[in-house]
């Protein structure tokens, strides 16, 4: 490895850069964090990027959820203090206040406390999810609402079902692969190989006496079996989807995970989504992706990685067949020099980051180039997944200029089922998590390591 000061003298790219704007056993850990050296916050700089289409959307959303700041609504979302300390007296009112973060004028943008006395809003009758603040504003959105009130109308159903991965109501289904692994390319083989025994789990949660108390407290008629069936399953996929890619990154990028020891893949940028709800079972099927494995070390590093994950910087050989998830909380390059480099933590065989972010924003660019750099010059196999087509170029564009090695991009066929309403811009085209996925492995410059050196000292 180049020492520490070498790779320190990276520089920022050019102006061209800028952003366009498991198997049987899981084990989890139990070590307590450390906090590091914490860069930009995708997750804050998502929060507050609210009221820049909605003005107040951002208190509003803390008025109803009762807390008083943002770094009490973090402490929430970090897993630092339980759901059930929100102070809701009942389901009906939890449910109530939740729904009230999402009521604005998705024409006008005006919030319920900047209305007229003869106004109220309202939703549209057939999604149950945008509201309007009087006829005329709902009849001048109508041409950009229908192109999307179908599937605004699954993200109202999801919302709520949602809530049964919380409680923990909603265990999801695991077990060996009855069909050999390269016959599961994607979602409709990977239904197809589970067939009756997935429906039939799904029909006892239908049945439970969780589901039928959820929508005896949501104040709005429940769905048809098949429209809650259907929602089950794309809960399903939006959580195994991490995993599954990750299994699809390790596939196309031909990483041995029968090396004696283990195998072992660092999910960076890391934030509450992949660890707030994250269980121990959830990465089963990574496992089963690879029946015969000795052993799979899945470490999340992350500013935003939730105070329940635990830290492991073990480097003892994982017992065949387990999975091991464990967390750091800080900046992946300087995870690198405090554990990679002093041989804390294994060497990763796979870097994987799902929804990075950094063509959004200069800060967050600015927090992802070491991180890139490093990745690059290391050649370390490495997969990143985007929402959409157009984060996809933009990304694919910064990752061409930083002269990485692109070795394959497109759909992922693991992507999230999931439709994501885009909060402050209700009537903008849902998207899917990991809905495109981009490889590359070093630079498009091979170098020799005596030119690397030189090239480093020398500045890029």
């Amino acid at each position: 490895m180049a020492p520490r000061s070498r790779r320190r003298r990276h520089r920022k790219p050019p102006s061209s850069v800028a952003p366009i704007i498991m198997t049987p056993t899981t084990i989890v850990t139990p070590m307590p964090l450390t906090p590091s050296k914490l860069g930009p916050s995708i997750d804050t700089l998502g929060f507050f990027s609210l009221d820049d289409n909605v003005p107040g959307l951002s208190q509003l959303i803390l008025q109803k959820l009762n807390m008083k700041s943002y770094e009490e609504y973090k402490l929430v979302v970090d897993g630092g203090t339980p759901v059930s300390g929100f102070g809701f007296r009942c389901p009906q009112e939890m449910f109530q206040r939740m729904e009230d973060t999402f009521r604005f004028c998705a024409h006008c943008r005006v919030l319920p406390s900047g209305l007229s006395d003869s106004k109220v809003l309202r939703h549209c009758k057939r999604c149950r999810n945008v509201y309007y603040c009087g006829p005329e504003c709902q009849r001048s959105d109508w041409p950009a609402h229908r192109r999307v009130c179908q599937e605004l109308r699954l993200v109202a159903v999801d919302r709520l079902m949602e809530w049964l991965l919380v409680t923990g109501d909603f265990v999801l289904p695991s077990g060996p692969w009855p069909w050999p692994p390269e016959a599961v390319q994607d979602w409709d083989s990977w239904f197809s190989m589970k067939g009756l025994h997935l429906d039939a789990t799904l029909d006892a949660v239908l049945v439970s006496h969780a589901v039928t108390t959820l929508w005896a407290s949501v104040g709005r008629p429940r769905p048809d079996p098949d429209v809650l069936q259907g929602s089950l399953k794309r809960l399903l996929t939006d959580v195994l989807s991490r995993p599954l890619t990750l299994g699809l990154g390790l596939r196309a990028l031909e990483i041995d995970v029968r090396r004696i020891g283990g195998s072992t893949v660092h999910v960076v940028g890391a934030s509450h989504v992949e660890t707030f709800l994250t269980r121990p079972g959830d990465y089963d099927e990574l496992g089963h992706m690879f029946p015969g494995h000795l052993g799979l070390r899945v470490v999340m590093v992350g500013v935003d990685v939730a105070n329940g994950f635990s830290q492991s910087t073990s480097t003892s050989p994982l017992e065949p067949g387990t999975i091991q998830l464990s967390a750091h909380k800080g900046l992946y390059h300087d995870f690198w020099e405090e554990q990679v480099e002093t041989g804390q933590t294994d060497h990763p065989d796979l870097v994987a980051a799902f929804h990075p972010g950094f063509h959004s924003s200069p800060d967050l660019m600015e927090a992802w180039l070491p991180t890139l750099l490093l990745l690059r010059d290391y050649k370390i196999p490495t997969l990143i997944t985007v929402y959409s087509h157009q984060e996809l170029v933009s990304s694919l564009q910064i990752l061409v200029e930083l002269d990485t090695h692109i070795t394959a991009y497109g759909a992922n066929p693991f992507m999230s089922l999931k439709p994501e309403q885009v909060y402050s811009n209700p009537n903008k085209q849902p998207v899917y998590c990991s809905a495109y996925y981009i490889m590359f492995l070093g630079s498009s410059c091979q170098l020799d390591n005596s030119q690397l050196e030189e090239k480093v000292d020398g500045g890029i």
